[in-house]
């Protein structure tokens, strides 16, 4: 079947000729545009060019987060190259399992701060390890101009969307030939031994009749089949294999079969973006003197092509975290894959289901089913007590199972799989289809396989969850809910975890009102990511508060937190700023233990990276002492305190960092503080991966408070 138009109108029909252009002056092997729906964080495929929707259906739906190209070029908003299959291996090992040795582009479409889609392009092996000059050109062409159209299609409020399924971009043809040219052609190929021809789909297009002949087929019961579903050679799957290995790689395959009884057929493939041209021979009786590799028999009746969803799928789930991530890949994967029209995921909650996610149900028809008991003699609960997974042909079977079942819209079979781990029921995943289903016994065991890899998932998702929500909990409490609103001051405050381990650091920070005309800033990272670094941050930041609210002195109040540190001796170190601010005499104090300086924007817009003093790590040595420095704080004065996250990343220099975010900070000329910390955070984060957490104060003075017994 045909995949159904993505869109429609003179838009669209200037975007297909933009991406058609672009493929004939890149000449990739293969191309996809994926558009941004502004609803969810979702790439979805929109245009395909030389491949199948077949081969491109693990790509329908791409998150922005994950580990492909197409994500990162969108998220970086930069042009992705991937040039050697080496370089595709160690940084996208999911996208090489599938299409190894292929050189990729990722191009974002982006027009001022939005983001609208991004083009992906492919080329064989054989494409040099850098992207040329004028391919490069093509898709920054392509890039600029499709983001214009979107823009403006967006602002006329006829936004262009994608369909339900990609469209297949053909490739430009030339001329048809003249009667004399096709008669030819049809000559030619009637020489040949044998010759047919097929289109990206895998269908037959074209069988002469010496082929026809050596395959024991009559022509027209192969045209608009593919070959191996009508011939069904016992243990031979070689053909579906070979032809997607040749679409894929855009390189010839060979291989040889038998026809049964003994009949040796050579099969030669010749791939471009438009189809598969086959060349049969006939091989000799005697045995050949090329090696063949033993070919097993297929695990289900989609043969290479399911065992392709199958890996991609195996893959994917390896990328997952939490059960919200690996509902999304599922539904993704399965849907496409295995032609399924609806998809429902459920865990078990106490006794009850939950429905976590789902694709192709209406909310209010699942929301009788979410919180079922697992003693009820619903098929879900049935299914899952049982630990056997059910599959209906179509409705009549169903409701003979199940008299009072539900059905769904026109959906007429239905498969049940529990989701269980050694015996232990995790969740339950059920497929449904529009068009009844034999459900022959390879495809059910294929099933059954897809709901063990889903099942091992889950259960990790929700143990990993289950650690988030304990790490949040912790980190809410042991970090300030709200910032006290002080006169003469206004402040906000970020804080971004890395997003590996327990999602628990060290970072701190506090904002403490000492009396009416004075408050203290604090800031500081203690060592590791884990429970122990995080009670000891509550742990500093409680002394911290406690020296401040007693007017200590900013060295001091270091000195003192040191000598804690010590002994309370947890075999770690901490870093830490204090800043003591005092409002009506528009004067500040600073000290640090080894933390990165702070930046100041005075009112002027003059912006310095203060050079504070350093003292040593607090935890090093109890005889440490802290130096402090006075500066002016006028009214206007932008502070900026942060940690290391923030501008420390591998292969980039620490001091050249915090000096770009300098010079950003004199580039923001609004004293918003929010949009000021947003846009320093962007700044930061844009394209570099982070491994630490970050912290984040950043304050504004405005005019302070009167000192107490003075007039203004």
């Amino acid at each position: 079947m045909q995949p159904v138009a993505a869109g429609s109108g003179p838009e669209w029909e200037e975007l297909t000729t933009l991406f058609r252009d672009l493929v004939r002056e890149a000449a990739p092997s293969g191309g996809m545009l994926f558009l941004l729906p502004s609803r969810e964080p979702v790439l979805q495929l929109s245009m395909l060019y030389g491949m199948s929707w077949h081969i491109a259906a693990p790509w329908a739906r791409i998150r922005v987060e994950e580990a492909i190209p197409a994500a990162e070029a969108l998220r970086d908003r930069r042009l992705v190259w991937v040039g050697t299959p080496d370089q595709l291996a160690m940084h996208y090992p999911r996208l090489a399992l599938v299409v190894p040795e292929h050189a990729v582009a990722a191009g974002p479409i982006v027009t001022g701060d939005v983001v609208r889609g991004v083009v992906c392009l492919l080329w064989p092996p054989s494409h040099p390890a850098r992207l040329a000059r004028g391919e490069r050109e093509a898709i920054d062409t392509f890039c600029h101009r499709a983001g214009l159209l979107l823009r403006s299609a967006a602002e006329s409020g006829h936004p262009v969307m994608p369909g339900s399924r990609p469209q297949v971009v053909e490739p430009v043809r030339p001329p048809p030939p003249g009667t004399a040219e096709a008669m030819a052609a049809y000559d030619f190929a009637a020489r040949l031994p044998g010759a047919m021809s097929l289109d990206l789909e895998g269908r037959t297009t074209f069988l002469s009749h010496a082929a026809a002949e050596l395959l024991g087929v009559d022509a027209a019961d192969l045209l608009g089949v593919r070959p191996w579903e009508h011939l069904k050679w016992p243990g031979e799957p070689t053909f579906e294999d070979r032809f997607r290995a040749a679409v894929i790689s855009h390189r010839p395959a060979h291989f040889t079969v038998v026809r049964p009884p003994d009949r040796r057929l050579s099969f030669r493939l010749y791939p471009d973006a438009s189809g598969v041209s086959v060349h049969l021979t006939p091989v000799p009786s005697e045995p050949s003197r090329e090696p063949e590799r033993p070919v097993r028999p297929s695990a289900a009746p989609g043969g290479a092509t399911t065992l392709y969803h199958l890996m991609h799928l195996a893959a994917t789930l390896t990328e997952t975290v939490g059960v919200d991530d690996v509902t999304e890949r599922v539904a993704d994967q399965l849907v496409p894959a295995f032609g399924a029209s609806g998809l429902v995921l459920m865990t078990v909650e106490e006794g009850r289901l939950r429905v976590v996610g789902h694709r192709g149900y209406d909310p209010a028809f699942l929301a009788p089913f979410d919180g079922e008991s697992l003693t009820s003699d619903a098929p879900p609960a049935r299914a899952l007590t049982r630990l056997q997974p059910a599959f209906f042909t179509d409705f009549g079977e169903f409701r003979a199972a199940h008299p009072d079942a539900v059905r769904y819209g026109d959906r007429d079979a239905w498969a049940f799989l529990p989701l269980a781990i050694r015996g232990r029921p995790v969740g339950l995943l059920v497929l449904s289809y529009n068009k009844a289903q034999r459900f022959l016994p390879p495809e059910r065991n294929v099933l059954v396989s897809v709901a063990g890899l889903v099942a091992q998932a889950l259960d990790r998702a929700r143990l990993y969850d289950a650690k988030q929500r304990l790490a949040h909990a912790l980190q809410r409490d042991l970090l300030p809910r709200d910032l006290p609103d002080i006169p003469g001051l206004r402040v906000t405050a970020r804080y971004l975890s890395a997003g590996h381990g327990m999602d628990i650091g060290g970072d701190f920070y506090d904002l403490i009102r000492c009396d009416a005309t004075s408050a203290a800033a604090v800031i500081g990272d203690v060592q590791g990511h884990n429970v122990q670094a995080a009670a000891l941050m509550g742990q500093l930041r409680t002394a911290v508060h406690a020296h401040a609210a007693a007017g200590t002195s900013p060295g001091e109040l270091m000195a003192r937190t040191n000598r804690l540190m010590c002994d309370l001796n947890p075999g770690l170190f901490a870093s830490c700023l204090y800043v003591h601010l005092d409002l009506a005499r528009h004067r500040a104090a600073l000290a640090t233990a080894g933390h990165p300086p702070p930046l100041l924007r005075r009112p002027d817009g003059g912006t310095e990276i203060l050079p504070v003093p350093t003292g040593l790590l607090l935890g090093i040595t109890r005889d440490a002492d802290y130096a402090t420095m006075d500066i002016p704080l006028p009214p206007g004065t932008t502070l900026a305190l942060y940690t290391d996250g923030l501008v420390e990343a591998p292969g980039t220099d620490i001091d050249d960092a915090i000096a770009e975010l300098a010079r950003q900070l004199a580039r923001s000329c609004t004293d918003d503080i929010d949009a000021l910390t947003d846009a320093l955070l962007r700044h930061a984060l844009r394209g570099i991966p982070r491994t630490d957490d970050i912290a984040m104060l950043v304050m504004h003075t405005t005019v302070g408070p009167a000192i107490p017994g003075r007039g203004p």
